[in-house]
């Protein structure tokens, strides 16, 4: 019997040991070309990519993963323990495998055998990290045993410390949230730092499946989940019985975070941002490098740059009527569930909107769009309001599908399921009607002593479109480009006094036909002038003459050196501001002018750091050798370079800033004055009104402003620059130099100011009204002589022959412009 019994335990040892050996031949199979569990040591995750402000505000995230990498010291005790308790116990004890763990799980396998239940994993932390990190994520023993062997592999490899951290940063929790900081972010809008024991549990409760422990659609089941994640926490003493009771007691209280841009009228630059960092790095290093991009953005002005743009255009849009309602839908029992799928504009908070529920003659009763909540949902909560008649005078001359007419009552302009904007009036007692300008427009504000784009508008709202008028939108600038023929011309011997005459010019388009420019309304020539009355009034005969005079190639070679066009072709239309330019090139160009003549490359984006906070772009690379001294002993404060070229003479920028100074005071652009301090400009307007601009600056703030339709469309008689673009710059301003001190122009050193009379251009004598202090460089003054450039033979009108392609231009119908 005991030699039967060895034959059996020796032929079990046997059979044991062939299957040990398949065992160790199966796994070994298996493991033979398992991944490198060392490249964890160099792994760099997708980070989210964060945008601020110029004060440190932030602007916007991009991200495929939504993830903000936190080194393990950096995450808080009370969230750590809560993963634990979630997720594996004993992850500070086991060696990689939690064998009591896998030994229950395998039993509660075999037990669901033949049922539709998932097997059980009993992953531990470790175990989880080389799944999400080296794995993939099948569900088969195959992938099991890799995972088991890379788990005591890397626990050998890495400290416990390490491992968690990584998990802790990989693990995806929902909301687009990978990593406990994102997902506090996501969740709760907090920093870790700040979660509760019963947000924290509620992340811990995820990493299984975000989806099954939902907060809106699971509620009941996330509530459950983490009740059970809190007494566990409990059950390991990580927090104390009391602590456990109030924190189940607490509700889930989810206030999700949104995704894309955060500050408020920053959408359109935050979008150029977005764009440029593309061009330069790639969508790759966008949504995955981590990147810290600290822009130029000054938040306050750009609250301004929003409000003034918007009245501007509101005020255009609401003088030409009210074109309708923005939708219409059928009003049933409950009208609140009319706006389910109607979007207004996020980005233009004023506005609300709102269905008309009656209209009679004197008032229409409204309902208001219900509130969203945090799931997206319409509130069960209903708004009335009313609109009364004195609040939509503008809307009784209606404007539609370009039938005109007026009418007299409220019921003649709202209908019963009209879906239309409104705004709460300033006192609180009803609502005023508004609805989306169909004119657009941009406005640009900068600093000219070094190119940091201030503030940038680029349309009524982000909301409504997204294209920049700013940077994207090309069009012609009329006279706000005649800067640049009379800088050219100072630039080259001319001055101020200069005198030109203003009288009828003809010039043959080579094809029969001849091309006739006028003032702006057909305004009588005035004459032979000085070049300081033809840009303080914006003749366009005058313009025509000067730039023939000094050349249209040389004309070109200035507005390409300003950085106003790559390439601008020399025709004489060119003078009158027929090349298609962006506002932000306008502005960076007048800067030159207000910087003393430096060129200047316009920056939205001060500094980008990487992942690691090493600085791997900046705007400004001016060399400064002493500024980083460690100590003060009384040395002198360190100079920057200054190693920009100049390409404009400096006393040439302060003559032309000072005629454009006198544009302000009794030109084109008077409305600007109550501005009360100095400040130069030029206001420009095209053929037929339409587009309407105005560019001007202080000393230290340059700020354009252009207005029109998407399609160029004519505006309307009289809606010129100085109507139309100038009060949109002088809102603007108002705020912006507030609280700023006073600062004048400067005058190079070396000039002369001498008295000049302001018709003849001749030295003067004395004072009066027709007297005028003019300042020369060096070697020039008054002439003594009455000369007038472009005058004619005969002393009546100009004609002129042109060059093949100016011939061109203008068949095409360019030019005139004022």
């Amino acid at each position: 019997m005991i030699r039967l019994i060895g034959y059996i335990f020796g032929i079990g040892t046997i059979f044991a040991l062939i299957a040990a050996a398949g065992v160790a031949w199966y796994v070994h199979a298996l493991t033979k070309e398992l991944p490198d569990y060392q490249v964890l040591a160099e792994y760099e995750p997708p980070v989210t990519t964060r945008i601020h402000a110029s004060d440190g505000s932030l602007m916007a995230e991009y991200a495929k993963e939504r993830r903000l990498f936190l080194p393990i010291q950096a995450i808080p005790t009370r969230v750590k323990d809560a993963f634990l308790a979630a997720e594996d116990k004993s992850f500070y004890s086991h060696p990689g495998i939690d064998v009591f763990g896998l030994a229950s799980a395998v039993m509660t396998n075999i037990q669901n055998l033949g049922t539709d239940r998932r097997l059980v994993g009993a992953s531990t932390i470790t175990q989880q990290v080389a799944k999400n990190f080296l794995l993939t994520a099948d569900r088969t023993i195959d992938r099991k045993i890799k995972e088991a062997v890379l788990s005591l592999r890397i626990e050998q490899a890495y400290s416990k410390d390490q491992i968690l951290e990584l998990y802790l940063n990989e693990i995806f929790l929902g909301f687009g949230s990978y990593g406990v900081a994102a997902a506090s972010l996501a969740y709760f809008d907090k920093s870790v730092n700040e979660l509760s024991i019963a947000e924290a549990a509620y992340l811990a409760a995820l990493p299984k499946a975000p989806n099954n422990y939902h907060p809106f659609n699971h509620r009941d089941r996330a509530i459950e989940r983490r009740n059970w994640v809190i007494d566990q926490m409990a059950e390991n003493k990580f927090i104390t019985a009391d602590e456990a009771t109030e924190a189940k007691a607490q509700p889930l209280d989810i206030h999700p975070r949104p995704s894309g841009t955060y500050l408020f009228a920053g959408e359109y630059f935050t979008e150029e941002v977005r764009r440029e960092i593309i061009d330069r790095y790639g969508v790759d290093d966008l949504y995955e490098g981590g990147l810290s991009v600290r822009t130029t953005l000054d938040p306050n002005l750009q609250v301004e740059a929003r409000k003034a743009l918007q009245h501007g255009l509101i005020k255009f849009d609401e003088a030409r009527g009210y074109r309708g309602a923005y939708k219409t839908v059928e009003v049933g029992t409950d009208w609140g569930e009319s706006f389910g799928d109607i979007k207004g504009f996020a980005d233009v908070p004023e506005w609300r909107l709102a269905v008309v529920l009656e209209a009679d003659h004197g008032s229409a009763t409204i309902g208001l769009e219900p509130e969203r909540q945090v799931s997206g949902e319409l509130s069960d909560e209903r708004t009335l309001g009313k609109i009364a008649l004195s609040d939509m005078k503008w809307a009784l001359h209606l404007n539609i599908d370009g039938n005109r007419r007026n009418v007299g009552g409220a019921d003649d302009v709202l209908s019963p399921g009209d879906v239309v904007f409104v705004e709460k009036k300033a006192d609180g007692d009803g609502y005023l009607l508004r609805q989306p300008p169909k004119v657009q427009g941009a406005l640009v504000a900068m600093d000219p002593h070094t190119g940091r784009v201030m503030a940038m508008s680029g349309g009524f709202s982000f909301d409504q479109s997204e294209f920049n008028r700013a940077t994207q939108a090309y069009r012609q600038p009329g006279s706000s480009f005649k800067p640049f023929v009379y800088a050219t011309a100072l630039d080259n011997g001319y001055t101020p006094a200069s005198v030109i005459l203003d009288a009828p010019i003809s010039i043959s388009d080579g094809r029969g036909g001849v091309w006739e420019p006028s003032n702006y309304g057909n305004e009588a020539p005035a004459g032979p002038s000085t070049l300081r009355f033809g840009i303080v009034h914006s003749r366009n005969l005058m313009t025509v003459r000067l730039a023939q005079a000094v050349g249209m190639d040389l004309v070109a070679q200035y507005a390409e050196k300003f950085g106003l066009y790559d390439h601008l072709k020399p025709y004489l239309p060119m003078a009158l501001g027929a090349g298609e330019t962006t506002v932000l090139r306008m502005v960076s160009a007048y800067s030159v002018i207000a910087n003393g003549g430096r060129s200047i490359a316009p920056s939205l984006i001060d500094r980008i750091q990487d992942r690691y906070g090493k600085t791997i772009y900046k705007h400004d690379n001016r060399q400064c050798e002493d500024c980083n001294a460690t100590d003060w002993e009384n040395q002198p404060e360190p100079e920057l370079v200054e190693n920009r070229e100049q390409v404009l003479d400096p006393m040439t920028a302060y003559q032309i800033t000072s005629m454009m100074e006198d544009v302000v005071q009794r030109g084109t652009a008077t409305v600007v004055r109550q501005l009360g301090v100095p400040v130069a400009g030029k206001t420009g307007t095209t053929n037929d009104e339409k587009d309407a601009w105005f560019v001007g600056f202080t000393p230290n703030l340059v700020t354009g402003v252009f207005i029109g339709y998407d399609q160029p469309t004519p505006m309307g008689r009289g809606a010129t620059g100085g109507v139309l673009a100038a009060p949109v710059f002088l809102d603007f301003m108002q705020d912006a130099v507030k609280g700023e001190p006073v600062v004048d122009f400067q005058m190079p050193e070396g000039m002369t100011v001498m008295a000049v009379d302001r018709t003849t251009g001749m030295a003067a004598s004395g004072s009066g009204s027709n007297v005028i202090m003019e300042a020369f460089k060096p070697g020039t003054g008054p002439s003594d002589t009455y000369a007038v450039i472009g005058d004619s033979p005969v002393g009546e009108g100009f004609s002129a022959s042109v060059s093949q392609q100016t011939q061109e231009a203008i068949s095409q119908g360019a030019g005139g412009l004022f």
